[in-house]
């Protein structure tokens, strides 16, 4: 196996981790905060380890611009910063690229920004894993269902089935 972690941040860091902990080759996420070198705001998000054998960079970059709102400029993106936080400058670079190779597939510019990863805050434990922990609750219903939704319509090759089978009918 051989694994990389990324940092991801654009919605609530519920939806985030349950979105990323439903797909096949995420070995494990890491629910909190990130600060960035350039932005050294903390902001909800996610570290993301994976198996870059069963799933790829591209792949959740991809996943991820299309389950938060990567292309609006709304007035929580201190709190929800839309981003992908590299752990190199090669890793920068390719998610860079793949979001520009993306942008076609986006009616409005996508307004993730590619930032260097500084440094993380976790959750506190009571919070981490939410969804698995709560899904029948309002939250989870209204804002973290429908992505998974998407997730299984949309990207399905790389959801780990087992983790949804609550919502496929």
């Amino acid at each position: 196996m051989k694994t990389k972690s990324i940092g991801l941040g654009g919605g609530c860091h519920w939806c985030t981790e349950a979105v990323f902990q439903s797909l096949k080759g995420v070995i494990k996420v890491e629910q909190g905060f990130i600060a960035s070198g350039e932005n050294n705001i903390y902001s909800e998000g996610v570290i993301v380890h994976f198996d870059i054998e069963t799933i790829s960079l591209e792949a959740l970059i991809e996943i991820h611009l299309h389950t938060h709102k990567s292309t609006s400029n709304h007035s929580m993106r201190d709190k929800y910063r839309s981003a992908v936080y590299a752990f190199s400058e090669a890793q920068m670079q390719e998610a860079k690229r793949i979001i520009n190779v993306i942008q076609d597939a986006f009616k409005n510019e996508i307004i993730t920004k590619v930032l260097p990863f500084e440094s993380f805050k976790p959750s506190r434990e009571s919070i981490q894993n939410y969804y698995s922990k709560n899904p029948e609750k309002p939250f989870c219903e209204t804002f973290i269902n429908p992505k998974l939704r998407q997730l299984l319509n949309q990207f399905s090759n790389h959801v780990e089935l087992e983790t949804l089978k609550h919502l496929i009918k």
